[in-house]
């Protein structure tokens, strides 16, 4: 399981696709409840160069509070872990917003973790 969830954001970096560079971005994520993966909602869908740089190169470095993780990401959208993906991270993130149309047409991401530090 994963520390630390309940800060508001981690951080994702990606590798490049074209350039082989890292890029780190800022972004909403929650975690699943029984296992070291936590969900990520693109409202770009594959539009978003981190979602690019992720079906590229799925391997990624996840920071969460004071913690680092090597990552593996996974598209989940029509799985079973999809509708589960949608849930945790809008009903996190919604307190009263209208998040209904970001939750249902995002992409969901899954990325399993392993602790590095």
């Amino acid at each position: 399981m994963i520390p630390d969830v309940d800060v508001d954001f981690c951080y994702v970096t990606t590798t490049g696709r074209r350039t082989g560079k890292r890029h780190r971005i800022e972004i909403w994520f929650a975690a699943a409840p029984d296992r070291d993966t936590i969900y990520l909602l693109s409202g770009g869908r594959d539009r978003a160069d981190w979602v690019r740089n992720l079906r590229a190169t799925p391997e990624c470095v996840v920071h969460i509070g004071a913690r680092t993780y090597a990552g593996h990401a996974r598209m989940i959208e029509g799985t079973d872990e999809d509708e589960l993906a949608r849930t945790l991270v809008h009903d996190k993130y919604a307190q009263g917003d209208d998040l209904a149309r970001w939750r249902a047409e995002a992409l969901p991401v899954a990325i399993d973790l392993e602790v590095r530090t």
